[in-house]
């Protein structure tokens, strides 16, 4: 019975995605509509009980499931990503016409493999979670099936994908090869007593397959096209979701499991972050498809992330708790504005969102202020959240990195305002009506908003539970 309460959160989140594949297949076609809003309730109702989970600290099935702080924050970080996606996807999947319950079950069900990763305490947990969230999506890539671009965009996930795993696969099965044991906490201990040179080749395997999960350049190939293609609800959880949870899984496995190897590895990260940071926002300058021009925005986070792995030390991972969170609404008030504007224009070129501001200035001001929170202009919550992974870096010697990363922030204002200035001086369309948002569009609009300009201004209560979760995770 213990066993089964202290995993209530994943199997709530299995009976969840079930169930709403059932319902699916046996509602009639037209009564479908209510299944997004069951699995917006369901996901709240889930979020409220991770709440009672906050303290707890366990290991569960000899090491290889952990629940602690440090996975519970992520598991929040994870549902309230799935809730905005789900109330930004009603109006998107009643146009599309068919398989509602399916959509909104596979929601769920990448959601569920991302808890996994975030609570894996073995490498086995970790690619098991890892598979279910990425087949999920390989799925909900291609969910427009009479659309090339989707049809493309799935097929090239599913290449991409197959083959990183792999990769990972294969670093993983070297650790374990060089070390006897599955176990993250018990491969540290093994490496305290000897360090086998396949053990170096294995590191570079896993950071190989993470950075394509998480989009680092040189093994972000797949982003653009895939963010452009896919469903625009699924292209945000893309970007915000799964990527947390690919550093999730490699936060807990590099600092946990790998400490012996920090000054290899360390490198390798910093070089990672460096190309990435500076690859996604300048090729991000001369993008004209907004989805396209988000999708470089992500992979230069991706950079600003890995700065906190590169630190080493509890302020580094505190900054990368932070920043994770905000991203959460920032990027997905972007792309909620992105979905909605869709909807109603057929379009994701810049150039139509000409004259945004008079057609709705609620929409227009969720981009403006995600844009900016993305750029890290103050006062808003993007500033704070890479204000402290600049202080994580500078305070480990990396001047340099803290540079690159403060310049390119300045390079990334200037494709934002770009954005901006077609919304806000460009004249709309002569035959153009104003944009009527349904509530739920709205009240996720005004969600995403409050929370990046709330926590721009007054940032000390998610700075201090980022800060004492990266404590008990990472205490010195």
């Amino acid at each position: 019975m213990e066993l089964v309460m202290s995993l209530s959160i994943e199997i709530l989140t299995a009976i969840l995605a079930t169930g709403l594949l059932i319902i699916g297949l046996v509602t009639p076609k037209d009564q479908r509509r209510g299944i997004g809003y069951l699995t917006t309730a369901g996901l709240l109702g889930i979020l409220g009980a991770t709440l009672f989970m906050n303290n707890v600290d366990k290991t569960l099935l000899d090491g290889m499931y952990i629940i602690d702080p440090y996975s519970t924050f992520f598991k929040q970080l994870f549902l309230l990503a799935a809730i905005l996606v789900s109330v930004g996807s009603y109006d998107y999947i009643r146009r599309l016409g068919y398989n509602q319950g399916e959509y909104f079950s596979l929601l769920v069900y990448a959601t569920l493999g991302m808890m996994i990763l975030a609570s894996a305490g073995d490498l086995i947990t970790l690619y098991l979670g890892l598979e279910l969230m990425t087949i999920t999506f390989f799925i909900l890539t291609a969910y427009r099936k009479k659309d090339a671009k989707s049809s493309e965009a799935g097929i090239k996930y599913v290449i991409l994908g197959a083959m990183s795993s792999a990769v990972l696969l294969y670093g993983l099965s070297l650790i374990y090869g060089a070390t006897g044991t599955t176990v993250i906490k018990d491969i540290a201990a093994a490496l305290q007593q000897d360090i086998q040179p396949i053990m170096l080749l294995g590191t570079i395997f896993v950071l190989v397959g993470f950075g394509f999960k998480i989009s680092a350049v040189p093994f972000h190939m797949w982003s653009p096209d895939i963010y452009e293609g896919a469903p625009t609800p699924v292209t945000g959880f893309l970007a915000v979701a799964s990527k947390a949870a690919g550093f999730a899984a490699m936060i807990r496995l590099f600092i946990i499991a790998l400490p012996a190897l920090q000054s290899y590895w360390v490198v390798i990260v910093m070089v990672l972050a460096a190309f990435t940071v500076l690859f996604g926002n300048f090729v991000a300058i001369p993008q004209t498809n907004i989805k396209r021009l988000l999708a470089y925005s992500s992979i230069a986070q991706a950079g600003y992330l890995l700065f906190g792995l590169v630190a080493y030390s509890a302020l580094g991972v505190a900054a990368i708790l932070f920043h994770s969170i905000l991203y959460v609404f920032a990027n997905l008030g972007a792309f909620i504005v992105v979905i909605a504007f869709g909807n109603h224009t057929g379009s994701d070129e810049i150039k139509d969102y000409s004259g945004l501001a008079r057609r709705s200035p609620l929409m227009a001001a969720v981009m403006l202020l995600s844009l900016l929170s993305l750029a890290g202009i103050p006062p808003l919550a993007g500033f704070v959240s890479k204000f402290y992974l600049f202080t994580s870096i500078i305070d480990k010697g990396y001047f340099w990195l803290a540079f690159v990363g403060i310049g390119m922030s300045m390079v990334s204002v200037y494709y934002y305002l770009v954005v901006v200035k077609v919304m806000y001086m460009g004249e709309p369309p002569e035959d153009s009506e104003p944009i009527k948002l349904p509530v739920s569009i709205q009240a996720a609009l005004y969600v995403t908003m409050f929370i990046t300009v709330f926590f721009g201004i007054y940032p000390s209560p998610l700075t201090n539970v980022a800060l004492s979760v990266a404590k008990a995770f990472f205490p010195f």
